[in-house]
Formats: C-alpha cells, structure tokens, sequence
C-alpha cells in the first residue's frame, strides 16, 4: 500500500483506484438542450447502473503481476479493481479499514498481526479465495527467485506466516516494523492454484490476472488498450460502471485530440492543456477540470557508479545547474511545488527547513574545477583522467514535460563545457535499463502512500538489486532509515527522517525536482465524483441513464 511506484515524470494524474478501456461505438446522443443543461440537471440523480468509462494511461505495463510489478500504471489497472488486499485505507479518514479480511488482533509487543478473513469470497474463476492464498503469496514475495526485490524489503522483518485456518492467518515479526499492518495487510495477493504452476516471473496470468475484486479482465490488446468488465458475483458492493477501458496513448498532444472528439472519458492534461488549451467553451461545457496533490516527487537521478557522478561536488554543481524556478514557472505554469527531500512535501515527515540549492552557472563551474574535471584539450568538453564529461540522459517515451526539461538541462551543461544526450525509450525498455542499471542519469518521478519508508529506495540493500537505482550507499543513512522502521512515535521517527533528509541533502544523488499536481480532465456526464486526499476513487461514480453512452443499456435507449 506504501510501496514506491515508478511514474513517468509529472504523471498527469493519480487515482486511488483503477480504470479500463474498450473502443466501442456510442449510441447516439438523444440529449435535449445544450450540453451544460443536460449534464447539470442530472447532477442529484440517483445512482444507477450502466455505461463505460474510457481512461488514458501515458504508458503500458511490463505486466499486469501485482507481486513483479515496479510501475504505477499495474497498479492504476489491478488495485481495487481486480486484485485486492486485507486492509485499505478509508478514502476521506485516511485510517485503516477491512476490505478481504474482517478484523484483526494485534499483540501488545507489535510482533503479532493476526487477520480473520471474510467467507464466501471467491476468485473470478469461481475458486474460493483463503488464508492459503496470503500465505502463497508471502513466501513467493519473499523467494529471492522471484523479481520482487522492490516488494520484498518491505518483509525482511517477518519471522514466521501461518494458517491458522482457511480464514485466519498470522504474520509474526522478529521486530516491531511501524507500517506492519499496512504492508501485512496491504500485501498483494494472487490466486495460488493458477500461480503456483511453473515460473512464477513468467505466468501467464501477468498478462490475463484473475482477481476477487469489482472488476474482471476481459483483454490486453497489446499497445492499445486493456479491457475490464465489472464481476456481476462480486461480494461486496458493486460498481455502478459496467466497463473500463484503459487506452494506451503514449503521446499526450495525441491523447487529448481523442479526448476533444469525447473518445476518452478521462485523461490527465499536461500543464499547458490545463492552463492554455481548455479553455473553450466546446471544450468546458463537456468536460470538468480537476486538480490536486497527491503523494509524489519527481527527481533526476545520477548513476553514482559512473565516473563523472561518483563525486558530490560534481552532483552537487549539477543541481546549480537546473532552473528549477524558471522551469516551474514556464513548463509546469505553476502546477506544484519545488522539492528538496525524499518525502511528500505535504506531510509532517518533509523537512521544510531544507532550501533548494539556487541556479547558479558560476558556482556549478568552481565546482567542476575544483573536482578536477576541467577542459584539458581544449576541445571544447570537460574531462578529467582521460574521461570526457559526456553522458546519456534516460528518459521515457511520452513524458512531454521530461523531455522539455531535459533540453533545457543540455543547453545548460553545453555552456558550461559538459556533452549531454537525450535518449528516449519506451517505458518497458526503460524500466529494465534501469533494473539492470544501464544508464547515465534518469528523469522520473515516485508515487508514495500516506506515510513513507524511504529503505525501498534509499537503503544500500537495494542499490544492486531494487529501486536505489542510483547506487547510493551511505552507512548513516542506512542506520537511520533501519531505526525510523522500529520507532512507533511518529514524532521521533519524524526527527530521524530529517537527519536522513539532510544526508541526502548534502549528497545529491537526486537532483529533487517538484511535487506535481495531478490535472485531470473528466466527462461531466459521470456523477458522484469527489476528491479525496489521495485522488480520485472510480468505484463510486455512476451516470444518468439518459447520458450514458456505452452498452446494451445506452444502445436500448
């Protein structure tokens, strides 16, 4: 549930749950009036059932496996919709609640969770869904074979699961760990009768995932759209949408065309489609604008196992170099905030007393000189042993903003006598050079939960293997990150986190860049729309059934 997820940088949009997308036909509108009297005067309808929701996502996932997946677009598909967990958080509260399991018990010395899980809940395939599910789960988690190291830190802690029955099952600790619960009961879970057969990495069910939850997979059409219909044997309560289609639009100029044409139901807007391009009347009598913070950095990382980032004046002398300011005022039109450390910049863990290092060309040049990389030849490009001060710039296909940042970053470094080229990729290229850390410096951004752990993606454990894809290794900071875990007072976690945060400070493996707002466009024929503090929840929506459009109830109309 805390677990850290890739997102493209400035990801437009977050939802708490998920969506999906099928190309269809529309029945015809037979609406009165103009579109703003239609959509408003159903807005105290009482919800009903019917229609489609046609959803956006900038990227396709590498899988659609909850336990290998490392990107937020699996998660935007499978979390809430097809997969579920024990527990989740309350939308509005924030606090922990029920969802698979029922209740829980947990020991006075933190150590012992034990869940009693609801009956009668079933897989999509009809098999009943028990306590040895969460227990297959958790030893495939932890199977160093598997290619979870981004999931199974989280677990290091755990001495012990047992099935006590088919609904009840224990987790036992070797040490308090303070998002146990959530982690425990947040942990993904898969069907062990289809996943225990052959390679776990490679089951077919990443690509046709069989869930408990509101919504079944019904198609993955390869670079075009993945397709979910909602399970009519659901036991909870269902969803009013009967489809999802999540459409696979990697170019976001492209993406909103199709959503102007009112091809797409929702999409995330760049910021100048947000401030510049929707300002029509055709444009705002169809569509609502929504905007909010949700957890999120974005950041540009520097491979520390390369010669010319391995030294923090250097790393150091590179954030001088990024216009942060300039780039929040001119690309992103004011849509979020600049950010110094790796947490939320809106929870009590951000230290604020951290200022960002300034633009400075002249400072970042001393600084180059003084770490010894200097223009020797006279070439034109700083170099120091031999080495020439040229590198590639990672970023992933379709983040627009990335790449406008990274132009601006290369015009920068060429005054300053440093090569920089910007390579593309798409995102599943992307992500395994990552993984297998073939690259120079990366642009991207975290998605988080509501309280962090920074040891996924900060602790030296995971700089081989996990989501420390920059290699930073640093023995204090380690020893801070492992004592927060065991400190229940938040208070006194949060004083350790501000020691860490100014290690971090002072080394610059990242370069933090900005907390964005999440921007969204969204049809206004859908109803019960809120806001929460962590986005959006699709799961409640409905729409009127004189404006819906999709399926037999629409086409019968």
């Amino acid at each position: 549930m805390s677990k850290l997820y890739l997102i493209l940088l400035f990801l437009p949009f977050h939802l708490i749950f998920s969506l999906n997308l099928v190309s269809c036909k529309p029945a015809d509108d037979k609406g009165s009036g103009s579109s703003e009297e239609k959509y408003s005067k159903y807005s105290d309808s009482e919800a009903v059932d019917g229609d489609w929701l046609i959803y956006n996502i900038g990227a396709e996932p590498a899988t659609l496996n909850p336990i290998t997946a490392s990107d937020a677009y699996e998660s935007t598909i499978n979390g809430g919709n097809i997969y579920e967990t024990l527990v989740k958080r309350d939308n509005k509260t924030l606090e922990i609640i029920p969802l698979l399991a029922d209740s829980w018990e947990i020991s006075e010395d933190k150590l012992v969770y034990t869940f009693h899980i609801k009956k009668g809940i079933k897989w999509h395939d009809g098999v009943p869904f028990t306590s040895k599910d969460v227990l297959f789960s958790y030893n495939t988690i932890t199977d160093p074979k598997v290619d979870a190291p981004q999931l199974r830190n989280y677990y290091q802690d755990v001495k012990n699961v047992e099935v006590l029955d088919d609904y009840t099952v224990r987790f036992t600790y070797a040490r308090p760990y303070f998002l146990a619960l959530e982690f425990c009961g947040g942990m993904p879970i898969v069907p062990k009768h289809i996943f225990e057969k052959g390679d776990f990495n490679t089951n077919p069910a990443g690509r046709s995932p069989v869930g408990t939850g509101p919504y079944k997979f019904v198609k993955w059409n390869t670079g075009s759209e993945i397709v979910l219909e909602r399970n009519e044997g659901y036991w909870g309560k269902k969803p009013h949408i009967k489809r999802i289609v999540f459409k696979i639009i990697n170019d976001p100029s492209v993406a909103f065309q199709v959503l102007k044409r009112e091809e797409l139901d929702l999409a995330g807007l760049t910021p100048i489609q947000w401030s510049r391009q929707t300002q029509s009347e055709a444009f705002q009598k169809n569509f609502d604008k929504l905007s909010y913070f949700t957890p999120n950095y974005s950041y540009v990382g520097w491979n520390m196992t390369k010669p010319y980032f391995s030294d923090k004046q250097v790393r150091t002398a590179l954030t001088h170099l990024v216009n942060r300011e300039l780039i929040l005022k001119e690309i992103l039109h004011d849509l979020g905030e600049v950010v110094t450390n790796p947490f939320y910049i809106n929870s009590p863990e951000y230290d604020k007393s951290i200022e960002p290092y300034p633009y400075n060309s002249e400072k970042a040049k001393k600084l180059l000189d003084e770490a010894g990389w200097i223009d020797h030849d006279g070439d034109g490009i700083r170099d120091k042993g031999g080495v020439k001060f040229k590198f590639e710039f990672l970023i992933p296909a379709g983040s627009e903003t990335g790449e406008k940042i990274a132009t601006i970053l290369k015009e920068e470094l060429d005054k300053v006598g440093i090569n920089m080229q910007i390579r593309k990729t798409e995102w599943a290229v992307f992500t395994q050079r990552l993984n297998e850390r073939r690259y120079d410096a990366v642009t991207l951004a975290w998605s988080m939960g509501v309280e962090s752990d920074p040891y996924q993606v900060w602790h030296s454990s995971q700089a081989e293997q996990g989501s420390n894809f920059v290699g930073f290794v640093n023995k204090q900071a380690d020893r801070l990150i492992e004592e927060a875990r065991t400190e229940f007072n938040r208070d006194k976690r949060i004083e350790l986190y501000r020691k860490f945060a100014r290690i971090v400070n002072e080394e610059q493996p990242y370069t933090f860049l900005f907390c964005r707002k999440s921007t969204v466009a969204l049809h206004k024929r859908f109803k019960g729309v809120e806001v929460y503090p962590l986005g959006l929840d699709q799961l409640e929506w409905f729409v009127p059934l004189p404006l819906q459009k999709y399926g037999q109830t629409a086409l019968n109309q």
